[in-house]
């Protein structure tokens, strides 16, 4: 009998046990067509999930169900928003609930959720995303057929982790956000009265009209809350909350009526403590309180009483109080004593444009430094009203001796103000400053201020402004930052527009420095790849200058130097003008290179690539000086090593400017008309000069005379182009002309107009014998073409065509002076002329030449047979033994 009794009983067991692994098998396709058919039937937005796990063994004898990845998307007006979503949400009910309808409630016990984000939104027109039930249309009487709920909660506990909560109000300008949030609770919620214990802390953010009240402050609540259904109304019993480490006590009710909710909630700290005070401050800054002696009291209690609903919210009534109270850590030498404050926040008509904040004392002394403030905020939720008063002197070392202030300030200084303010922010708002009213005193001396943002700390010797009811004015301002001193004083006529709406700062101002170095005020971007027109920008970390997008204002500068790049530019004079990124230079003079720079142009930082436009007007430069430093000159002219004297020069240049601000040589375009005086050329530099003396004997470079050369060039897309010019050398004049380019690379064309006495002593002694002088005279073209590059030129001549034409041109020219004498007499004349030393080895080629000439002189009747047996040309030959002479060694001198 035993046996069978076991028997049974495994069988059954088994059965059961299979039944409980089987089950979740049939039924989990059934659960997820009711839970996602249950709740998208009765909402105007759409519930998904990637999957819906059901199991009978998790939480036995209860089913489990687990839903993962989950999203609430909303339909119009907040179409594709997201308005609910998370990883995964647990639910334990009883397994009968299974086996219910899809008509039928489903009691959940209990409700777990991980990872979640519920964003409300409320846009300009007042629609929230969360408003998303759909209305009954089926209403009737029968109370039972009327509230179509889906499901009954019955819980004995439930949990939400590691989730946020975020709530924007665009209507209002209102943003609550609690993140890394965890609550959770127990309590049997199926009950018409029961208790519910709760556990909450998150971080917490509250924003209004771009006002941060609460920046991640972290919050906890330990509540014990009495939930009666039947009245809607949620007690609080036993309650404990931490803001930042500021403990609170408080009891009271919310009563949840059908056209609005009734609150009466008091609060107070539990002590006196002064140590409350610092608790409100972020524990970041605040540090351990613990070890802090404090004496006096600090003391925050209030109360929320009244209805909220469309129109109203709780009236309530805030007092903040401390009387003569101080603090002291003890790893600082100095303490903050004589503190007072006396602050209410109230509401008492229950409108929320009526709340206003009271400060009617604040002050504190740091050994002889005492600090005071006074002010009244009105309309604090609608067009807020300020006046206020501050008035003290406080030593900001004395700051960071007192209070542990992150040790990268480096607070120092001497701060005195003495300043009365009264604003509303409409005015602000609507741009009318003329509504507010700010006047009194503040300096500042001694005080140092450093700066991710700066490449060198600013320090301030003194500074102090002038509040006036439209304007302020800069009294003074003078400091040092690297090797930059400066000393401006000026007027701002916009600095509410720059505090409140991110306006421009507009001013003007007088500026003199004994030494301004530009790369003082580099800053450091990111930025890297490739820019505009094919510019590259800056690696990741590399300095790039750039004007403030938020300056606008006009200088009238003066400086005894300015340090710009290697340049030093002294006594500098001229008008600055900043707008849109934009500086604009008018007037500018100053001494540069032994002459003087007078200068007129823009330069923007708006675009990727930095942009600049010049007109420069250039007085006696030292060309030495100037084409050393300047690689814009460099690459003007192939002479640039070579040349020494002085310069006069106008540019109009154009283009990209790379991040340190020189030049990008490849984009940029413009013209420049140049007049050299007093100059020498040096031939060791110019390679291009010596390979000209390489190719033309009679050359000597360094002769050349380039005094009064005036020139123009003009230069677009990296390439320089010379307009024709001409230099000269002795009697020799050279035609220039061609181009180059930024790289370096030549195209010119020289061509020298030179007269024969110049192409050696065959033609000399040729002339000489002819026994006319203005022969020295006849003149004829060689030209030079140059290629190569500045420092390994190219140099082609055609030399040998210029010779032979310059032969068939003397011949041509005694052709005609022997014509007229006589034909024998030509003949012998010629033939005298072309013998060489009366020698006979030369005999037969003089005869071929004078028969040639002969033939020149009488045409087919002068043919003389020997010079037809050679068949030789004998200008040709003459030709040959000019440029014998010519193309040898430097050994003859010219006569």
């Amino acid at each position: 009998m035993k046996r069978k009794v076991l028997k049974i009983t495994g069988i059954t067991l088994l059965i059961l046990l299979t039944l409980i692994i089987a089950l979740p098998f049939f039924l989990q396709g059934k659960i997820e067509q009711i839970i996602k058919n249950k709740v998208n039937n009765s909402i105007n937005a759409t519930l998904d999930f990637e999957e819906a796990d059901l199991s009978l063994l998790k939480s036995f004898p209860n089913a489990n169900v687990e839903l993962t990845n989950i999203s609430l998307v909303n339909k119009a007006p907040f179409e594709g928003d997201t308005l609910f979503a998370s990883g995964e949400i647990e639910l334990k009910l009883s397994i009968k609930e299974l086996f219910k309808s899809a008509d039928e409630p489903i009691v959940i016990q209990s409700l777990n959720v991980d990872k979640a984000k519920l964003h409300i939104k409320v846009d300009e027109n007042e629609n929230a995303n969360y408003d998303i039930g759909k209305a009954d249309e089926s209403a009737s009487t029968d109370a039972s057929e009327d509230s179509g709920d889906n499901f009954t909660l019955a819980m004995d506990a439930y949990a939400i982790t590691n989730s946020e909560i975020i709530y924007d109000d665009m209507a209002t300008g209102m943003r609550l956000a609690l993140l890394e949030m965890n609550h959770s609770g127990t309590g049997d919620l199926s009950l018409e009265k029961s208790q519910l214990k709760t556990l909450t802390d998150a971080l917490v953010s509250f924003e209004m009209d771009s006002t941060k009240y609460l920046n991640n402050h972290k919050v906890s609540l330990d509540a014990l809350i009495d939930i009666d259904l039947k009245e809607n109304k949620y007690s609080f019993l036993e309650n404990k909350a931490m803001i930042n480490q500021l403990p609170l006590v408080f009891d009271g009710f919310v009563k949840l009526n059908d056209d609005n909710q009734e609150v009466d909630i008091t609060f107070k700290t539990p002590s006196s403590d002064f140590k409350n005070f610092l608790a409100v401050i972020p524990e970041a800054y605040s540090k351990n309180i613990e070890t802090v002696q404090t004496t006096g009291n600090f003391e925050v209690n209030g109360q929320f009483k009244g209805i909220v609903d469309d129109t109203h919210i709780p009236a309530f009534n805030i007092k903040i109080n401390s009387e003569n109270a101080s603090f002291k850590y003890p790893d600082l030498p100095k303490s903050v004593q004589n503190v007072f404050i006396d602050t209410e926040i109230n509401n008492t008509t229950g409108i929320t444009e009526d709340t206003y904040v009271d400060i009617k004392r604040l002050s504190f002394t740091i050994d002889q430094d005492k600090f005071n403030l006074t002010s009244k905020i009105r309309d604090l939720m609608g067009n807020t009203k300020v006046n206020a008063h501050m008035d003290g002197r406080i030593n900001l070392a004395n700051i960071s001796q007192a209070y542990p202030v992150p040790e990268d300030y480096n607070l120092k200084g001497i701060l005195n103000a003495d300043v009365t303010t009264a604003f509303d922010m409409e005015s602000l708002e609507k741009k009318r400053y003329q509504n507010t009213k700010t006047t009194g005193k503040a300096s500042v001396s001694g005080f140092e201020y450093a700066s991710d943002e700066l490449k060198n700390p600013v320090a301030i010797n003194t500074a102090s402004v002038t509040f006036n009811p439209n304007t302020v004015t800069l009294d003074s301002f003078q400091g040092k930052t690297g090797s930059t001193d400066f000393d401006a004083k000026g007027t701002l006529t916009n600095l509410l527009g720059f505090m409140f709406n991110d306006e421009k700062v507009e001013g003007n101002f007088l500026l003199a420095s004994n030494t301004f170095a530009l790369n003082d005020f580099m800053v450091e971007e990111e930025v890297e790849g490739e820019g505009q027109n094919g510019t590259t920008t800056a690696p990741e970390g590399e300095e790039r200058i750039k004007i403030p997008s938020f300056l606008e204002c006009t200088i009238d500068a003066t400086a005894g130097t300015v340090l710009y790049d290697n340049l030093k530019l002294k006594n500098v004079k001229g008008k600055l003008t900043i707008k849109d990124e934009t500086a604009t230079v008018e007037n500018l003079t100053s001494d540069l290179f032994g002459g003087t720079l007078g200068m007129k142009g823009s330069v923007s930082t708006k675009e990727e690539a930095s942009t600049f436009n010049m007109d420069l007007g250039m007085s006696n430069f030292n060309i030495g000086e100037s084409f050393q430093a300047l690689e814009l000159f460099k690459a003007l002219t192939p002479l640039a090593q070579a040349l020494q004297g002085k310069l006069n020069s106008q540019i109009k240049i154009g283009g990209n400017l790379k991040d340190d601000f020189t030049p990008n040589l490849a984009t940029i375009s413009g013209d420049l008309l140049a007049e050299l005086l007093s100059t020498k050329v040096d031939t060791q530099k110019a390679p291009l000069l010596s390979a000209l003396d390489s190719k033309l004997n009679f050359l000597n470079t360094k002769d050349i005379d380039l005094q009064g050369l005036k020139t123009a060039l003009s230069f677009d897309n990296g390439t320089v182009k010379v307009k024709p010019f001409t230099v000269k050398y002795k009697d020799i004049a050279v035609n220039v002309d061609g181009s180059h380019t930024f790289d370096r690379q030549m195209e010119y064309k020289a061509t020298l107009d030179v007269p024969a006495k110049y192409l050696g002593s065959e033609v000399n002694k040729l002339i000489a014998q002819m026994n006319d002088e203005s022969l020295k005279e006849v003149t004829i073209p060689v030209t030079a073409n140059i290629g190569g590059n500045f420092t390994n030129p190219t140099v082609t001549t055609d030399l040998t065509s210029s010779v032979k034409t310059l032969t068939t041109k003397l011949v041509e020219i005694q052709k005609q002076k022997l014509v007229n004498q006589g034909k024998d007499k030509a003949k012998d004349l010629l033939s005298d002329v072309f013998k060489k030393d009366n020698t006979d080895s030369t005999a037969t080629q003089s005869s071929g030449v004078k028969e040639a000439l002969g033939n020149l002189l009488g045409g087919d009747k002068a043919k003389d047979t020997s010079t037809a047996k050679t068949g030789e040309d004998p200008v040709k030959n003459t030709a040959k033994s000019i440029l014998g002479g010519l193309l040898k060694k430097k050994k003859d001198t010219v006569n």
